[in-house]
């Protein structure tokens, strides 16, 4: 076997190992519990735009772009833009007339010059409204109507309700071999004490239900449980989603 081969191998067999440890993930989710007090996501920034996002779980979204080197990221929630300068940077990288498609049902103005103002504006594009309305969807479709490789980032409002729905709407654009990735799905992890202030998810009403009662109805998706085995701390567990068919 080859060096590359059998480096490759041992990675898999660390991954595997690791995916078994109950303790592992068990610190990975004490971790994500434990810094959640002290906002640790809102630490990072990319290229000058704040982030909002666990480490571990960018680097998986640069091996998912850089395998699947899609011709369109649909995100849904923008904020800060972190992660469309972020996707874009990788596109801007790998070459081609990639593109970043952001949705948000409210991109306030200092976040809009912001990211209007950044180099890799040029690799993204915003639209405002309702990522669950027909009109809004409707724009999404016309712009991913010739996209051969297309990956879906839901991450925006995170109750059962609006996530399923966005699922139903963007899901179906996931090009095959793709993914749609649907963050915070963690929050069904998360004690059931836990306080989440005005936030109107929480246990039994946040992404990961969504995930699963998407799931009950499609099968051109599995969960990649090595992506979770892998990076072991993330906001996203179960919900990163290949499509297979």
């Amino acid at each position: 076997m080859n060096p590359i081969d059998q480096f490759n191998k041992e990675k898999e067999q660390n991954i595997a190992s690791q995916g078994k440890s109950k303790e592992l993930k068990n610190l990975g989710l004490n971790f994500i519990t434990d810094t959640a007090h002290t906002k640790y996501s809102y630490n990072f920034c990319w290229m000058g735009r704040p982030i909002i996002a666990y480490p571990q779980d960018m680097l998986a979204m640069q091996e998912i772009i850089w395998d699947v080197k899609p011709d369109l990221i649909i995100e849904t929630g923008i904020a800060h833009g972190g992660s469309l300068v972020y996707y874009a940077s990788l596109l801007e990288l790998i070459g081609g007339d990639g593109l970043v498609l952001g949705l948000d049902i409210d991109i306030r103005k200092h976040n809009r010059d912001l990211i209007e103002d950044h180099p890799m504006m040029k690799r993204i594009q915003m639209i405002e409204g309702d990522s669950t309305s027909i009109e809004i969807a409707n724009q999404v479709y016309e712009i991913a109507k010739d996209k051969k490789r297309v990956l879906v980032c839901l991450d925006s409002n995170h109750t059962h309700d609006h996530v399923l729905k966005e699922l139903e709407l963007y899901a179906r654009l996931t090009s095959i071999g793709s993914y749609c990735v649907v963050f915070d799905t963690v929050v069904e992890d998360m004690p059931a004490e836990w306080d989440w202030g005005q936030r109107s998810w929480g246990v039994g009403n946040n992404p990961k239900t969504a995930v699963f009662e998407f799931l009950k109805s499609n099968d051109n998706f599995e969960i990649d449980k090595n992506i979770d085995n892998k990076i072991l701390i993330s906001v996203a567990p179960d919900g990163y989603l290949r499509r297979v068919k």
